[in-house]
């Protein structure tokens, strides 16, 4: 590979071995199927041993990331039947939308924007393992660390900041200081009426699940330890507000609760995700 090539990072790693995990140890029906990012990986045998792959202590980890996946999953199917024709990933990693719904994402335009090494380390193993680059696909590098613009970056690489677009931006915002965030939320903002953000955040831990405490207390424990800490908290009434501050003509919340509503009910094996993390939902 590159000179430039690296590999993703831990988190992105993580999120899609959990994908794999559900799709492989807990019980039908899925709330996905997505075994792509972890046939990207090729992990050695030996990985389902790692502690953070622990069947037990991983259990609403990976309900709650499967569950914001399909619920972005579907709200890019709603957007784009409504006649959106573009999709914007913030922060991809191995995201697999492109490849796991093809027939969904021919009939859109979908940007991948990431920094460059991990970038193209994902483009040589989708090509290698025959999933290609379509050319609906981008893939849009961009150096945050150097405050590159990701929106000039975009429309570089044939975003149409006059069409409506779908935007989705997942296990970001809590590693952001809330300055970062809103100036995120305000660029977001500024793109053509009808556009939807979906975005991840981390409540405060006092409204979190008390049978989730210690598995977000070792999470944070690990973030810190990986030199990527948890900096910033929000309850969904401070989500909401800052979006509206920043711009966004709608706002509003969907949390824990709502998702196992959505998409764990009548499971034998009571799986579910925990309250730690809720997705806001903000239209232009």
């Amino acid at each position: 590979m590159g000179n430039n090539v690296v590999a993703p990072e831990n988190t992105a790693e993580r999120v899609a071995l959990w994908r794999a995990l559900h799709a492989q140890i807990d019980a039908a029906p899925h709330v996905m199927d997505d075994l792509i990012g972890f046939k990207l990986l090729a992990p050695d045998d030996s990985w389902r041993q790692r502690p953070d792959m622990s069947p037990e202590f991983t259990r609403m980890f990976r309900a709650a990331i499967v569950a914001r996946a399909r619920f972005i999953d579907d709200l890019v199917i709603e957007q784009s039947d409504r006649g959106v024709g573009q999709y914007v990933i913030l922060g991809a990693g191995l995201d697999s939308f492109a490849q796991r719904l093809p027939d969904v994402a021919g009939k859109l335009q979908v940007f991948e924007v990431d920094q460059a090494g991990p970038q193209q380390w994902k483009q040589q193993r989708l090509i290698e393992l025959g999933y290609g680059t379509p050319e609906w696909l981008h893939f849009v590098p961009v150096d945050f660390e150097a405050g590159e613009s990701w929106l000039e970056r975009l429309a570089a690489m044939g975003f149409d900041k006059t069409r409506a677009a779908v935007v989705a931006s997942t296990g970001v915002s809590l590693y952001l200081s809330r300055e970062a965030t809103a100036d995120s939320l305000r660029q977001i903002a500024t793109l053509a009426p009808g556009s939807t953000l979906a975005m991840t955040y981390i409540q405060p831990v006092e409204l979190c699940d008390p049978e989730e405490l210690p598995g977000r207390e070792a999470s944070e424990r690990g973030a810190r330890a990986n030199g990527t800490p948890f900096i910033s908290f929000y309850s969904p009434a401070d989500m909401t507000a800052l979006a509206l501050e920043c711009g966004f003509k709608e706002a509003g919340c969907v949390s824990g609760v709502e998702l196992t509503a959505r998409y764990f009910v009548g499971r034998a094996d009571e799986l579910r995700p925990g309250n730690s993390e809720g997705i806001l939902v903000a239209k232009t």
